[in-house]
């Protein structure tokens, strides 16, 4: 079997791309003839869900034998906790496999697979992979940032009030109350929000200056892991809402290009 440290970041950044781009040829085969299965109101898992993690997961631990690895699929129903790896030393790739499902399921061309490499407590890889618009955002930590192959980096915009942000909502009405209050909040000391409805998407943007922050209550790991990734090696910041380290175990975070970071969290607290 390998040993994870014969192989260095690149060969896992390699792999993830690689794995990324399969993901996304099979999701693009299933569009507009797959069937739907509801898991609960407005959230829905698809056969091209299952198909893509089952790749992922195959090419990925083929090559690293050694590796973990957390799938959104494998986690259905089950507590943010007991997707935390239970040893940092060992690798564990992190995976949507479908990151949007629901814009997915209606066409919309807003989501993407979402592949992060988690290792000695931090993001170490992030690969993200937009199968409509082809484009690859990828990273690895002290590699840098690159979408399509082309050096990226966070926007410059200074001020809380010059920014546009993104956030999202879980599936369930009722938890989706407490982002309602940040979001009047923020949509008064902000210039303009968005709601995508695909987290890893909202990242990309933020690593690439698209969009100038993210913020949201009810992440799960697959969503923000290889985001976070993208974002640190960007030049921007990521934590946790009340201000501490970042921990994509944990279900809230804030991402921005850095600049306004402490009063995006401010503004966040205000309206909570």
């Amino acid at each position: 079997m390998n040993n994870p440290h014969t192989h260095s970041l690149p060969d896992f950044l390699a792999a993830a791309m690689e794995a990324a781009r399969m993901a996304g040829v099979i999701l693009e085969s299933w569009r507009s003839k797959f069937k739907v299965i509801e898991k609960a109101r407005a959230d829905l898992v698809t056969e091209a869900d299952v198909a893509s993690q089952k790749a992922v997961r195959e090419f990925l631990l083929n090559k690293f034998p050694d590796h973990g690895f957390v799938g959104e699929e494998d986690f259905v129903g089950q507590p943010i906790e007991n997707t935390r790896p239970k040893y940092d030393d060992v690798p564990t790739w992190v995976v949507d496999p479908l990151d949007g499902t629901t814009n997915f399921v209606h066409d919309v061309p807003a989501y993407c697979v979402s592949i992060g490499l988690w290792w000695h407590g931090e993001a170490v890889v992030g690969v993200i992979y937009d199968p409509r618009l082809k484009e690859m955002f990828t990273a690895a930590k002290g590699l840098g940032a690159y979408l399509n192959g082309e050096p990226m980096k966070v926007s410059s915009t200074t001020t809380l009030g010059d920014a546009l942000l993104s956030t999202g909502f879980p599936a369930k009405f009722e938890a989706q109350k407490r982002n309602f209050e940040a979001w009047m909040s923020l949509s008064a000391e902000s210039q303009a929000l968005r709601r995508s409805g695909s987290t890893a998407l909202n990242l990309a943007y933020v690593a690439c200056g698209r969009f100038d922050g993210y913020w949201a209550f009810d992440n799960w790991p697959w969503d923000v892991l290889a985001g976070a990734a993208l974002i640190r090696e960007a030049g921007g910041e990521v934590s946790g809402i009340d201000g501490g380290p970042f921990d994509p175990f944990r279900a809230d975070c804030c991402m921005t290009n850095g600049k306004f970071h402490a009063d995006m969290l401010k503004a966040i607290h205000h309206g909570q």
